[in-house]
């Protein structure tokens, strides 16, 4: 499940390729899907797809956002192949995405902009942030996997 099923493995190139674009799109999608959610039943007052400009370049933040989920998806494609198999493979996924992005946004991002270190530990953010990168982490996935089973059936 965790692998290449074809004759040949993906060469590092297309993996890495895959993994980004997996990444950026399971930020729109599962990320900001979940943002939304708990944004619509009033658990977060983050709404969904912010576009407020960010430095230095002052792209919106979302693209940014889905830069960085890019990042992170080849972070993830580094270290899924050593991921266990079966339904384990799929909540790890969801543990790597809950803990690497935000624990890195909690001790490192946010004191680098000036903010508190785990962004001042209010629990609605924290759980919000815990469960929008699982949200991400269990999309990196099912994106990632299934570009590498497109790519295993498609016709060469």
């Amino acid at each position: 499940m965790n692998s290449h099923s074809a004759s040949e493995p993906l060469s590092f190139r297309i993996r890495i390729i895959f993994a980004f674009i997996a990444g950026f799109i399971a930020v729109l999608l599962f990320h900001q899907g979940m943002l939304a959610l708990l944004y619509a039943v009033g658990f977060t007052p983050r709404s969904p797809v912010p576009l407020q400009p960010t430095l230095p370049f002052g792209v919106p933040q979302v693209w940014s956002l889905a830069f960085w989920g890019g990042v992170w998806g080849i972070v993830f494609a580094a270290l899924e192949s050593h991921f266990p198999k079966g339904a384990t493979y799929w909540i790890t996924a969801l543990l790597f995405g809950a803990l690497g992005p935000t624990l890195v946004a909690w001790l490192v991002v946010l004191p680098l902009k000036g903010q508190p270190l785990g962004g001042g530990w209010q629990p609605v953010a924290m759980v919000t942030g815990l469960l929008i990168n699982a949200s991400w982490g269990l999309g990196t996935a099912l994106l990632f996997q299934g570009l590498i089973r497109w790519r295993a059936v498609r016709p060469r």
